[in-house]
């Protein structure tokens, strides 16, 4: 089961941006489907992002043309890129890592979450 930690997140204003990364642990990160999920209060967790191992992508309607996923298999690396940031883009982001694709809610390994909030 691989290890993930997320950083990356935080307070920011309507329109700003924000960058998430995940670090994997393990020789293994560049066979894993890796993805971004979200979940703000009340509501249930939901895929924000994914990116296969041959860095196919997917996204969410709401994030399209706003967020962008990118991998680093060498750094053990996953970033989520958050721009015109939205005041219902709060939630506690977290990134999953599972294999196969496309990615499924529920399955893989999940990291501990960080906390986005967009307010002004």
């Amino acid at each position: 089961q691989v290890q993930l930690v997320e950083s990356g997140g935080g307070l920011v204003q309507p329109g700003g941006s924000l960058r998430l990364s995940c670090v994997g642990s393990g020789n293994i990160f560049r066979y894993y489907t890796m993805g971004w999920y979200r979940q703000a209060p009340g509501k249930q967790r939901e895929l924000v992002a994914a990116i296969s191992s041959g860095s196919n992508t997917n996204y969410a309607d709401s994030v399209k043309g706003r967020f962008t996923i990118s991998r680093d298999n060498a750094k053990n690396t996953v970033v989520l890129q958050l721009n015109s940031l939205k005041p219902e883009d709060t939630a506690v982001y977290y990134c999953n890592a599972q294999v196969g694709w496309p990615a499924r809610p529920d399955f893989g390994s999940w990291g501990q979450g960080t906390q986005v909030t967009v307010s002004s």
